[in-house]
């Protein structure tokens, strides 16, 4: 029998039999658990909208095998330089007009140089956070001042993420550690910096690799207020080129253990969207995903319109979430399952209106 607090969720500090537990669970007992846990953190309804752009592409010297702007591999992605400041506001201002209430900028730097372009950096942070929205970078690695400066900029959520089991991630990249990817983690809790730290899922792991790395985010101290969870996107030039697509249950299954082990976290559905029908994402919308990126690409990969994300939406009768916002009802019911995924008493309990851990 499974450890539950008294939201209907899993003690940690989580072993990886526990997670297994969870993952493999029937279908059917895995969704509703999630969905349960689901609505007494978030509003159902609701999908935040995040808008990612690109504001260094190419040229970056880590060997990481499913990126094309890896220095490494020959696929297109040209090595440009810094966006101005002034084109990323129109971007983040553009952003805003369409529904998103959060702007991120990505960087394709080992890790950023304490020189004019982190300077900018911080710029682009102050500009965004002046329209009202929340902003998020991805620059790499980064030192414990580097993370403090970021914060004094106003500097919401740092994306770094863990990409996939300690055991699978030197077969994926060689030209840093696990390790180093923590350490980066710390200096952005540190500085008081919330997390944004998920995972690619389709690179041709295993699904106890899956399950590492939701073990992984989920013992983080407090556990990310973001996880995105990708599914890979091949690249032609990239070792992983010809991974086949992964199986959308797979996908639906990683988002509902990650809803229940890191319940106030946003799960964000993000990169291979373009692979996935409709019916699948809105399996992965009731599995408690509640936030994807908006936009014809994810920095240099495609990533399904503005248009069509509404029209799905609206599909499902959900809508764009305009702010950081609580569940619908100050008491929602929750079902426990034992580690049989057999139903336990249903009560109601007191809902959590934060989305801090």
């Amino acid at each position: 029998m499974m450890n539950f607090s008294e939201s209907g969720v899993v003690a940690r500090p989580l072993t990886r039999e526990q997670v297994r537990e969870i993952y493999e669970l029937p279908f059917p007992d895995l969704v509703f658990w999630a969905m349960r846990v689901h609505r007494a953190h978030h509003n159902p309804r609701y999908i935040q909208h995040c808008t990612l752009g690109n504001i260094k592409a190419g040229g970056c010297p880590e060997d990481c095998a499913y990126c094309p702007q890896s220095a490494h591999y020959k696929t297109g992605v040209r090595n440009e330089p810094m966006a101005d400041v002034a084109m990323v506001i129109e971007q983040a201002r553009a952003a805003k007009a369409a529904g998103s209430t959060r702007f991120c900028m990505g960087a394709a730097w080992r890790n950023p140089r304490n020189d004019e372009e982190f300077e900018r950096v911080l710029e682009m942070i102050r500009a965004v956070r002046a329209l009202g929205m929340e902003a998020c970078v991805t620059l790499g690695m980064l030192t414990a001042d580097q993370a403090r400066r970021l914060k004094d900029a106003g500097l919401t959520a740092y994306n770094h993420n863990l990409d996939t089991s300690p055991e699978f991630y030197p077969e994926i990249i060689s030209t840093h550690t696990y390790e180093e990817r923590l350490e980066t983690l710390r200096h952005v809790r540190a500085a008081g910096i919330e997390i944004c730290s998920g995972g690619i899922i389709g690179m041709g792991e295993s699904r106890a690799d899956r399950i590492g790395l939701l073990c992984e985010l989920a013992n983080l101290d407090p556990y990310p207020e973001s996880v995105p969870i990708n599914a890979l996107v091949p690249v032609e030039g990239t070792p992983l080129a010809g991974q086949p697509p992964i199986d959308a249950i797979e996908m639906v299954r990683t988002i509902a253990t990650a809803r229940i082990i890191m319940p106030r976290a946003r799960v964000r559905l993000a990169a291979g969207r373009t692979r996935m029908t409709d019916e699948a994402q809105a399996l992965c919308f009731l599995a408690g995903a509640n936030s994807l990126f908006t936009g014809e690409k994810l920095l240099t990969t495609p990533n399904p319109g503005l248009s069509h994300d509404e029209q799905l939406l609206a599909t499902l009768g959900m809508e764009k979430e305009p702010e950081r916002v609580a569940a619908p009802s100050p008491f929602v019911p929750l079902v426990e399952l034992d580690h049989n995924g057999h139903h336990g008493e249903a009560r109601a309990v007191e809902a959590r209106h934060t989305h801090q851990p």
